[in-house]
């Protein structure tokens, strides 16, 4: 039989897929002999099983009653007794951090017996007792029972009547377990559960169901979170902050999460409960007043920090509950960081001589790089501040204010830029915070639910705008001065100082993008750690990385930003604009006479731009992709152009009729699968011969030019043959040496690939027309259509246009990879489709063996820094 619980001296930080991060760590720290209260781990085996059954595995509750015996005898008590009470908290804790999204209970054992116990075990601080059972029930009721936890706010409103909770005494809590009971009660039809063991086992339940609550599901569509991990379950012996003006629980982090600097960092409450930090229901002092409160408490925490960071060799983010002058830790994970502070940090540790300049490349990603690229507020804006909070996630956020996370979800599906203003925020406004451009609060601090889970998404967030008065109902803010915001008012938030502007403020380029243009400043500290990880990711890589670039000034753009060729130019661009007449002109020939005129017009203006292009690259290899579109693309819209002849009647144009009648003539029901690609060069005659000409002509005129000519939509070698032969002579008669291949997007190809490779110098995977095709999916239809529906249902859990789907897609591009080779062991493989600049794509693609990945000049850097942890990471794998 599969064990399924773990005491925490049993664990350590490597089990993390069984234990849960917040169980494996509460492990290694009770290792390191750290002052963790005793408990058990309810294994992630668990989980699974109970959501596959919805019951308990069998054994599962054998096991419970036999650590929590040994735990009660460690302890000297028994769960809920009624003279000396054991309390225990139970709290979610997956293999991924997920802050906030599943359930927690503090406080169970508690009844209207053993509260009193609990009063004569803290000398008599009946305040503190009823206190934790008035926690208690209000936890339990939301988070087990399902009961709107908006009820139990109101009474606590209701009884606060403007006094601060600090304010509140023993007498005001009971009465107040008394209203909460009555609310259970109302709620639910039965009283509030009185059996120890009973209320255990339903939290137990209540933290396994809430791995697929909706906003745990939410969380893990936008961090890429596999939904089939499942959560463990974290019972551990309760120890209380808020005992009294001696205790109280807190957040600390080995650095600064927001910049990445070395220093004390970190949130304090007296006389409060653990979740009452990261909710933010009061505002917090800073870690360093924690000295002058107790000083030995936090000198010890400090040597503990200090501990855990060489452990981990990282920043490390804690939770901590001082008992009556006791410290105990109560969770340590590797911290969440924004994205600067990720660069910053991971170049101190080689500094530090922590960790080596490889690790240092796998401990940042190319999403944070991608958010170190975005436009910032400049420093002399000149626009009106009319608060200022914390600096919870930096970025500039400009958007109109919202008050609730519905109305965020709403305006931002409009197009619409919004910033969620909210007192605090709760697990309950994840959908907001994605929508948004940035959040706002006026409680809470750096460890608060807002700037952690902002952080981690990257999103811009100012928190603890104490200046400021938040009105949801209202829906609207006042700040100082009189100055009200209402909602749809425009303001501007900057989480790097953590200002907060009314109106618009502009924006400039991240000095990040600076660098990549040659332009940025190396005194700056962030651009010289970006500098130091790009170069040894440039080092360390094997993928090249080119660029998707059809002008000279985007290829331009693109060396600057460190691409090592084009790995697409599409040439139906050129053919937009002015140009569009010369094409209509092709339409319309009716004679070859006629069609060889309106190429011959074509060609020169093709050669230019190719001769620009090859200019701008500079001997780096350019591919490119024959047209691809079908030719009714640069014709008239038929609705337009049929009124317009109908308007028009008899005075009609002749060359408005005969091109009504072209449009009618090459229209299709499924242009995608029409006549489209190859299919073109085939059927009109001398148009790819044009491109190629053009081609040619413009690589002998440029030194050192570089062409691959890429055939598109090829389902079948003879296609492929056909135009290559044309293109070689064609290649020859200029005396010119250039590639042919051809782009693999047709499933076909994919499967016939060692045929193609017969006839082939390259592959270059079109992944998103393959991801069509392979999927039966037209883009522009189906993301609108059903694909939220999609993701819901977690039929995928990210759109596979997004991040390419290995299973399906991928298993196309690694079959035609490995047989392309295997008849052409020389053949060239890249990719161009939007995958080519994704994350987890590049991976892929490193795996598989392809020689380059192309994506926008944007993406490069991003393509750069994932190629090289691609290496690294595969290196690691066949060392290990």
């Amino acid at each position: 039989m599969p064990k399924y619980v773990y005491d925490f001296t049993e664990g350590n930080k490597d089990l993390k897929d069984l234990l849960g991060g917040k169980g494996a760590n509460l492990a290694e720290m009770t290792n390191l002999g750290l002052p963790v209260p005793p408990g058990f781990t309810i294994t992630t085996d668990a989980c699974r099983s109970f959501l596959a059954d919805a019951a308990f595995p069998d054994g599962l509750e054998e096991e419970i009653s036999e650590h929590l015996a040994a735990l009660e005898a460690r302890m000297g008590r028994r769960l809920g007794q009624a003279d000396d009470p054991l309390l225990v908290s139970v709290r979610s804790g997956a293999a991924f951090s997920m802050p906030g999204m599943m359930e927690t209970v503090l406080n169970i054992g508690l009844n209207d017996d053993s509260v009193r116990g609990l009063a004569k075990q803290a000398g008599g601080n009946e305040r503190f007792a009823w206190d934790s059972y008035r926690r208690l029930i209000q936890m339990f009721g939301k988070t087990v029972q399902g009961i709107d936890g908006e009820l139990f706010d109101d009474a606590l409103e209701e009884l606060k009547d403007g006094r601060a909770d600090l304010d509140l005494q023993a007498a005001d809590f009971q009465r107040l377990v008394a209203t909460y009971k009555d609310i259970v009660r109302a709620q639910t039809g039965e009283d509030f559960p009185a059996d120890p063991h009973r209320q255990m086992n339903m939290a137990v339940r209540a933290v396994f169901e809430s791995w697929n609550a909706p906003r745990a599901v939410l969380y893990r569509r936008q961090e890429r979170i596999p939904a089939d991990l499942g959560t463990a379950v974290n019972v551990c012996s309760m120890v209380f902050g808020n005992c009294g003006m001696d205790s109280g629980t807190g957040v600390a982090f080995t650095r600064d999460p927001g910049t990445g600097h070395q220093g004390v960092y970190g949130d304090y409450l007296q006389n409060a409960q653990g979740e009452d930090v990261v909710a933010g229901i009061r505002n917090t002092m800073s870690l360093q007043e924690l000295e002058g409160i107790d000083k030995p408490v936090y000198d010890e925490l400090l040597r503990i920090m200090d501990t855990l960071e060489n452990h981990y060799r990282d920043l490390c983010d804690i939770e901590f509950t001082v008992e009556r002058g006791k410290l105990w830790m109560l969770q340590t994970r590797v911290g969440k960081r924004t994205a600067g502070a990720a660069f910053r940090i991971a170049v101190q540790l080689v500094d530090q001589g922590v960790i080596d300049l490889d690790e240092a490349v796998t401990r940042v990603s190319g999403d944070q790089l991608a958010q170190l690229m975005f436009p910032r507020f400049a420093k002399d804006t000149g626009g009106t501040v009319i608060a200022k909070g914390m600096n919870a996630s930096p970025g500039a956020a400009v958007g109109k204010a919202v008050f609730c996370t519905e109305r965020a979800v709403e305006l931002a599906g409009r197009g619409e830029a919004v910033i969620l203003v909210r007192r605090e925020t709760n697990p309950d406004d994840l959908a907001g915070m994605i929508a948004a451009q940035g959040v706002l609060t006026s409680r809470g601090g750096k460890t608060s639910h807002a700037a952690v889970v902002a952080r981690g998404m990257g999103k811009t967030c100012v928190c603890g705008a104490e200046e400021l008065e938040v009105s949801t109902r209202e829906r609207r803010f006042t700040a100082p001065g009189g100055v009200v915001v209402s909602e749809g008012d425009v303001i501007s938030i900057d989480g790097s100082s953590g200002l907060v502007y009314l109106g618009e403020v502009p924006v400039v380029p991240s000095p990040v993008v600076e660098y990549f243009e040659g332009t940025g400043d190396l005194d700056d500290e962030l651009v010289r750690a970006v500098d130091r990880i790009m170069s040894h990711a440039d080092a360390r890589r094997r993928l090249q990385v080119r660029a998707n670039a059809d002008n000279a000034e985007d290829a331009a753009r693109a060396r600057r930003f460190g691409a090592q060729g084009i790995g697409l130019c599409r040439t139906e661009h050129m053919f937009l604009g002015e140009r569009r007449q010369l094409v209509e002109d092709l339409v319309l020939a009716s004679s070859d006479e006629e069609r060889e005129r309106a190429l011959a017009a074509l060609e020169p203006l093709q050669r230019a731009d190719f001769t620009e292009i090859f200019q701008a690259m500079a001997g780096l290899p350019v591919t490119i992709r024959l047209i691809d579109p079908p030719l009714h693309e640069f014709l008239p819209d038929y609705t337009e152009l049929a009124v317009k002849v109908a308007l028009a009647g008899d005075a009609a144009e002749e060359k408005d009729r005969r091109l009504l009648a072209a449009v009618k003539r090459l229209h299709e029901q499924n242009p995608m699968l029409g006549l489209r690609g190859v299919r073109l060069g085939l059927v009109i005659p001398g148009l790819f011969a044009m491109q190629v000409r053009a081609i040619a002509d413009a690589a002998a005129a440029v030194p050192g030019a570089r062409a691959e000519i890429m055939i598109p939509l090829v389902g079948a070698v003879q296609e492929l043959e056909h135009v290559r032969d044309e293109a070689r002579r064609i290649l020859a008669e200029a005396g010119v040496e250039a590639l042919v291949g051809t782009m693999i997007e047709v499933p076909r190809a994919a499967l016939t690939a060692g045929q193609i490779a017969e006839a082939a110098e390259f592959f270059s995977f079109g992944t998103n027309d393959l991801t069509q095709m392979t999927w039966g999916f037209s883009r522009d239809d189906v993301e609108a259509a059903f694909f939220s529906k999609y993701l819901e249902l977690g039929v995928f859990g990210v759109s596979p246009f997004e991040t390419l789907d290995r299973d399906g897609v991928g298993r196309l591009v690694a079959l035609a990879a490995e047989e392309g080779r295997r008849t052409r062991p020389d053949l060239k493989l890249g990719i161009c489709g939007e995958h080519g600049g994704d994350p987890a794509s590049v991976h892929f693609c490193h795996q598989v063996g392809l020689d380059y990945v192309s994506c926008s000049p944007f993406r490069i850097p991003v393509a750069r820094l994932e190629a090289a942890r691609a290496a690294l990471v595969c290196a690691g794998s066949d060392t290990r």
